[in-house]
């Protein structure tokens, strides 16, 4: 589908620019192995608002509004990858391969010590959340962006102290309405508390994500519309977040 290929393509462009040339491969591994479905959402939720406007014609800037989606998508991947280091810990696991001063063991890689991995990974997830924060900074949705990543560290905290393994899944629900607040106000709406709510259900009703075709499909937006209402012409004011 275009969405998806366009929301891709978006993420891909937003990380660009970083260096060496092999930590940018890594970057775009991760994302590809992840699910697109947040960013294509946000599309699809863009074309919802349409719907319910009855709204026809070329003038949908896809680019544009899949920059938005490639923003919650960034900031999904990053997150997804900082809880899987949050789990697995692997610089506990790195003093096994590791001389009293920290050095890598003899024989041992650098790259093959755990601790090493983790701090190269750490970077990653820094630095999709921070180009995510970039692309949604200047639009409506930046405070939906930092409440998503504030609930996270919330939630990883609580988990640590209580070893409650459902709050993980809170964060495909927030960047699930993270999505369709960043769709919605790309073409001059705004989502209304049944959409988010909708949004979430749709995240958490299965283990894993929607697959991201899924999301484009006509009934799928005409499914996001029926939950807009006829209060889609917003009247949010932009929300501008330093970052």
């Amino acid at each position: 589908m275009d969405e998806v290929a366009a929301v891709r393509r978006a993420a891909l462009d937003a990380v660009d620019d970083v260096e060496p040339g092999g930590f940018q491969e890594r970057i775009r591994d991760h994302l590809d192995d992840g699910s697109l479905a947040p960013g294509v959402l946000a599309v699809s939720s863009a074309r919802a608002v349409r719907a319910s406007r009855d709204a026809t014609g070329d003038d949908f800037a896809l680019a544009a509004i899949a920059e938005r989606g490639a923003g919650v998508q960034l900031i999904y991947a990053g997150l997804r990858l900082t809880r899987s280091l949050a789990q697995d810990a692997p610089w506990k696991r790195a003093r096994s391969l590791a001389d009293g001063a920290g050095r890598p063991a003899d024989g041992t890689h650098p790259e093959e010590v755990p601790g090493v991995e983790a701090d190269i990974a750490i970077l990653v997830a820094d630095i999709l959340v921070a180009r995510g924060f970039y692309l949604l900074a200047r639009t409506e949705a930046a405070g939906d962006a930092v409440a998503t990543v504030q609930s996270f560290g919330r939630d990883q905290t609580d988990r640590r102290t209580t070893g409650d393994a459902s709050l993980d899944r809170n964060l495909e629900t927030d960047v699930f309405e993270l999505a369709v607040a960043a769709g919605t106000t790309a073409v001059g709406g705004h989502a209304p508390a049944a959409l988010r709510e909708h949004a979430a259900e749709l995240a958490r009703n299965k283990e894993t994500l929607p697959v991201a075709d899924g999301l484009t499909t006509d009934a799928t937006v005409r499914e996001l519309a029926a939950y807009l209402g006829t209060d889609a012409s917003g009247g949010d004011v932009v929300q501008s977040v330093d970052f």
